[in-house]
């Protein structure tokens, strides 16, 4: 297990975590953010209402789409954890990741995506290709793949740390280098791993998206997304930026841009009440990842030597064909894994035979959660880009939760008998 993706030894991540409320000040001592409702903020001048407008003052609000207080407060909790210049929220991971891509290209531009991607993000690329930007999908586990993809009109690579639901791990690093060199914006997608258990700035990611409503939210009773710019990209050879955005320091310019247009346009604002949950939830990441990756190594263990499993995917195993790469980058091997059954006909049988995992889609909850991938959130990608993400029809998704190991296990064990 790497050390790379633990905190600064002067103060540890957790440590941070749950006094970063207190120590911004809140009203009355409290240790928490309070839930601000007003949609509207008013101000003694309307010289200081036309500065928040022009951006010239900072940490003011006029109009919640485009943040609260209780907003902005995660927003600095978050930006904390990726170590980053600035975070933006959104009502979800979904919405964070569209609004980087249809504020940051413009029909011309090429985008080249790993081809692993989760299946939401995959169909949202093609309503991208529609909309007149070009998508190249690659095998990100190869950097020179996406080297052989570039053109001249690319202006962004997009991975995810670990792909959903194959376990893929993209050549981060390699992939990193490549895009400082030609000068592109390279956008991580964190969401497994989280700040935690890996920070993409360290390989030279430009933009971190996150669903908080997984792993960082944990609880499952909340939806939310966040952007963090790690201050590794240039924005001001970055072609795309409004002239009424190109002010002041450039290193706002790529955050500007996706707030204004993201949330103030396309109105994928975090409520107040979702943003003081995943906050709260947020103090136990740490807890909650080293439990629930302990639990998921210890099941991935168990299934790749049970004789009904074909195969395991999960990057904590020695199997896993980019094991090297979690081990020297990941702390931790995250919760997430998948596993195929030899008998493709026992698959939904399998999954309803288990007695402790949820039947249901979604990720990182506090119970375990199972879905056979091809019959559900793949289905609508069709069998031949099922095969070339390497999805087989008995494959089935494990979100790992709080449960004991040892239960687990024996209820896969009865599952599988």
């Amino acid at each position: 297990m790497s050390d790379r993706g633990k905190p600064p030894p002067t103060e540890g991540f957790s440590t941070h975590v749950v006094h970063a409320d207190r120590r911004r000040g809140v009203e009355f001592g409290g240790v928490h953010t309070p839930i601000h409702t007003s949609v509207q903020y008013g101000f003694e001048r309307v010289e200081d209402l036309i500065g928040v407008f022009q951006g010239t003052l900072k940490g003011g609000f006029n109009y919640a789409r485009q943040g609260t207080p209780t907003t902005a407060a995660l927003e600095a909790k978050l930006n904390q954890m990726e170590q980053g210049v600035g975070s933006i929220c959104f009502a979800t991971g979904m919405a964070g990741l569209c609004a980087i891509f249809l504020t940051l290209l413009k029909a011309g531009d090429h985008l080249v995506a790993s081809r692993f991607v989760f299946g939401n993000t995959n169909s949202f690329l093609l309503t991208l290709a529609d909309l007149g930007v070009e998508v190249s999908l690659v095998d990100v586990t190869q950097a020179d793949q996406v080297a052989q993809a570039l053109r001249p009109h690319t202006r962004m690579v997009f991975v995810e740390t670990l792909a959903n639901p194959g376990t893929q791990i993209p050549d981060l690093e390699a992939i990193g280098a490549l895009c400082q060199q030609k000068g592109l914006l390279y956008v991580v997608d964190n969401t497994v791993l989280s700040p935690f258990g890996f920070r993409p700035a360290e390989v030279g990611a430009g933009l971190v998206v996150h669903s908080l409503s997984k792993i960082i939210g944990g609880h499952g009773d909340a939806l939310g997304g966040v952007v963090t710019d790690t201050g590794r990209f240039d924005w001001s050879n970055y072609p795309n930026i409004f002239p009424a955005y190109r002010q002041g320091n450039p290193q706002a310019w790529g955050l500007q841009q996706i707030r204004k247009k993201g949330l103030r346009d396309m109105g994928g604002t975090l409520s107040s009440q979702a943003a003081h949950q995943i906050a709260v939830g947020a103090e136990t990441l740490a807890l909650r990842m080293a439990r629930t990756s302990a639990t998921a190594m210890a099941l991935a263990e168990f299934l790749a030597q049970h004789p009904a499993v074909a195969k395991v995917h999960y990057p904590g195993l020695a199997s896993h064909p980019q094991h090297a790469t979690a081990k020297k980058w990941f702390h931790g091997f995250s919760w997430m894994l998948s596993f195929e059954l030899k008998d493709e006909a026992n698959c939904l049988t399998v999954c309803n035979r288990l007695q402790l995992p949820l039947k249901a889609t979604g990720l990182a909850d506090t119970r375990t959660l199972i879905i056979p991938v091809a019959h559900t959130i793949f289905w609508e990608a069709g069998p031949e880009t099922r095969r070339s993400m390497g999805i087989a029809d008995s494959l089935i998704r494990v979100s790992v939760g709080l449960e004991d190991a040892v239960d687990l296990q024996a209820d896969f064990a009865q599952a599988l008998k």
